[in-house]
């Protein structure tokens, strides 16, 4: 049988347009096209390709445990597939957008991937004491926040691996598992990846000449190795500055919000919005701030403005 006849096994490393990178089970990376006019495959898809002179043909997607994606107005965003933890950097400067972290949590619960936060910068005392301050709802919802003081390796003036130096509590929550990471720009998204993947820079160069998209710009989203087994992966991928949920109906906002969904049973309305009606057990929880179950002002504004927002979309 020639090896053109049977299909291969492969995962998706990067893509751009219809030019996909795929790399199969011993490490070996080729460039397959999906079949058809439609490209629907995302970093993190396990594929079935067929061989084509030096190139290939991407015959099918494997069913995905999860997609993890954003969605406005226009378009969506389908940021990687098969994702174990969504990683969401910030940092105590410069002021990140607690709204944005919202919807990035919001995101994967919607699609059960465990949520991540790291919190950069904890050199900076007084900036990071503030904000570590503001993310105290997020631990009490029971997300895992994680201190970081990420610096470059030239800079990172240690005799262990500036890796391990660095980040080793976080790398504990990285081993053996597909890690999507987002940020905002300056929150030390790219030190933090060249700082887990020694060359990073250098194979992302080296993928987008191979895709033909030319320069490494920000809009690709790349696959990386951490360790020589391949059982640790990152996945950098841009587009934190704006999420869209226009994917998730409003009237089941509240059930991916951790501090609201308890709340959701002690109303009086089975098809309560949590906004006015008489009863309701979120109102209630936001009016008691100071006791165990309150939800907090601020969390409360952005469940109400992202409410309106998801209302408006569907007519």
């Amino acid at each position: 049988m020639s090896d053109a006849a049977a299909p291969h096994s492969g995962l998706v490393v990067a893509g751009h347009g219809r030019h996909f990178l795929v790399e199969t089970p011993d490490g070996r990376r080729l460039i397959c096209h999906p079949r058809g006019k439609k490209s629907q495959a995302v970093v993190g898809d396990r594929v079935l390709w067929q061989a084509s002179q030096d190139e290939g043909t991407i015959e099918k997607i494997e069913e995905r445990r999860n997609l993890f994606y954003r969605q406005d107005e226009i378009r969506t965003k389908s940021f990687a597939a098969n994702l174990d933890q969504v990683l969401i950097l910030i940092a105590a400067e410069p002021e990140f957008s607690e709204s944005q972290l919202s919807r990035a949590l919001i995101a994967a619960e919607a699609e059960r991937i465990t949520p991540l936060i790291a919190l950069n910068k904890s050199d900076l005392k007084e900036p990071f004491e503030r904000t570590w301050s503001r993310l105290a709802p997020y631990r009490r919802m029971g997300y895992n926040v994680l201190p970081l003081a990420l610096k470059p390796r030239a800079l990172a003036g240690s005799s262990q691996p500036p890796a391990q130096a660095a980040t080793s509590t976080l790398l504990d929550h990285l081993k053996g598992k597909t890690t999507l990471v987002l940020g905002p720009s300056g929150a030390g998204k790219s030190t933090l990846i060249n700082l887990l993947v020694p060359g990073a820079a250098a194979l992302t160069g080296e993928i987008s000449q191979a895709l033909s998209s030319g320069k490494h710009t920000t809009t690709s989203t790349t696959w990386y190795w951490v360790d020589e087994a391949r059982t640790t992966a990152l996945i950098d991928s841009p587009g934190f500055q704006e999420f869209g949920l226009h994917h998730i109906d409003a009237m089941h906002l509240a059930a991916f919000m951790p501090d609201l969904k308890p709340l959701v049973a002690n109303c009086k309305f089975y098809n309560c919005t949590h906004l006015h009606e008489p009863g309701c057990g979120v109102i209630a929880a936001v009016k008691s701030t100071a006791s165990p179950d309150g939800v907090s002002e601020r969390r409360y504004k952005i469940y109400s403005d992202l409410f309106a927002e998801l209302s408006q979309s569907k007519y």
